[in-house]
């Protein structure tokens, strides 16, 4: 399929991940990408990996920096020729009990998580077509679901989905989609960062395993990539919860 062919797309987090994975799924089907992640490194490879009809071009900058944003999207316009298409994947996770709980865990995480991607949608809807433009969101199934020592991160990936279902009904009068994917469970590097501290109780989340088992990078890209074609042209302000079943 090329479903995105002729399509200029700005992806964040590409450096890893479901980043990564969405990155080479986007270019597969005719894409061209600016791919922004803070890893050159990660870039790099995933430059390295992209291969299909698309294009992918690398952009290291920092999603919590306004400036860094700004810069970003101008060179998305810039080097693609226009915007079709925002993907925000960016993410940070951290595990942390409540009495340990920082006032710099929360600003980095929300930082990080919220701030990075609303000032992407708004600095991108200054060149997304109206009448085909769309945002792509990756919130959580932490958002809307209790997870002990994640507090902070269930509460910022909380203010993304809450943003990304406002955001559509800003945008909708343009003609702009806005969805939001809450993935679960997911093998990524980030994910294997997030493990639990030593000694705490880890038998709510043996109750909440997935089914299906902790779902690979690529199949989430999978629906961010649904979300983002013309496929879902009559979606937006809505969550794609992609869990692998651990909530039915």
């Amino acid at each position: 399929m090329n479903r995105f062919e002729g399509s200029k797309v700005l992806l964040t987090g590409a450096g890893s991940g479901i980043g990564r994975a969405t990155a080479l799924r986007l270019v597969s089907e005719g894409a061209a990408v600016l791919a922004v992640d803070r890893s050159p490194e990660g870039l790099a490879e995933t430059v390295r990996a992209a291969a299909g009809p698309g294009r992918i071009t690398p952009h290291v900058a920092d999603v919590a920096d306004e400036r860094s944003v700004v810069a970003a999207v101008d060179a998305a316009a810039a080097e693609l020729g226009g915007l079709d298409v925002l993907v925000n994947v960016a993410g940070i996770h951290r595990t942390t009990p409540i009495a340990d709980l920082t006032v710099d865990d929360l600003r980095r995480l929300f930082d990080v998580n919220l701030v990075g991607t609303a000032l992407f949608c708004r600095e991108a809807l200054r060149h997304l077509p109206d009448g085909t433009g769309v945002i792509v969101n990756v919130a959580s199934s932490a958002a809307a679901h209790g997870n002990p020592y994640m507090t902070a991160y269930s509460a910022s990936k909380g203010a993304v989905l809450g943003f990304t279902l406002s955001l559509a009904a800003e945008v909708v009068g343009r003609g702009i989609r806005a969805v939001a994917v809450s993935p679960g469970s997911v093998a990524t590097p980030l994910t294997a960062s997030g493990v639990l501290p030593p000694g705490l109780d880890r038998s709510y989340y043996a109750r909440i395993a997935p089914p299906f088992g902790a779902a690979a990078p690529e199949r989430i890209a999978g629906t961010i990539a649904y979300a983002a074609s013309s496929d879902a042209g009559h979606l937006t302000g809505v969550d794609l919860r992609v869990d692998g079943g651990a909530h039915i």
